[in-house]
């Protein structure tokens, strides 16, 4: 009888493991997704200034108005998505540039600037400095927005 408590016992908590950790899964896959391309405001660096790139960092001149820059690598799926929709609000916008960075080739400005998945991308100003930045395939109206904050 004693073995037969035990065993059920046993089994029950198995299973109440294998409950918690697919809740936790679902839970931290919720607010991933959740946080999946969305443009962000980028904090200030300690000294109250924006970080800003150049064009001898991104290897072309600046938009007029704004640039939006993405890195990328070659096996990244999103990537080609979010070219399409940048190159595309870039056409849209007069002014704006669309710059793509491969990060394999450009791993020192990958890490200055904490790149940690691609596609990352960038809504710089017209002075390169740094508004927005978001990781994973970003929305159209989102992008749009971020410039029109930026731009406007």
């Amino acid at each position: 009888m004693k073995r037969a408590v035990l065993a059920l016992c046993s089994s029950m908590t198995g299973i109440y493991v294998a409950v918690a950790a697919l809740v936790l899964g679902t839970a931290l896959g919720l607010v991933w997704r959740s946080r999946n391309g969305l443009l962000r405001a980028r904090s200030q660096q300690e000294d109250g200034d924006v970080e800003r790139l150049g064009e001898s960092e991104l290897g072309t001149e600046l938009g007029e108005k704004a640039t939006l820059v993405q890195f990328s690598t070659a096996f990244c799926a999103p990537c080609r998505a979010t070219r399409r929709i940048l190159t595309e609000v870039a056409g849209m916008v007069d002014g704006v540039a669309h710059v793509e960075i491969d990060a394999e080739a450009h791993l020192d400005l990958v890490r200055r600037l904490n790149v940690l998945r691609t596609p990352t991308v960038l809504v710089l100003d017209a002075d390169g400095g740094i508004v927005r930045r978001g990781s994973g395939l970003p929305r159209k109206a989102d992008i749009v927005a971020a410039l029109g904050e930026t731009v406007g």
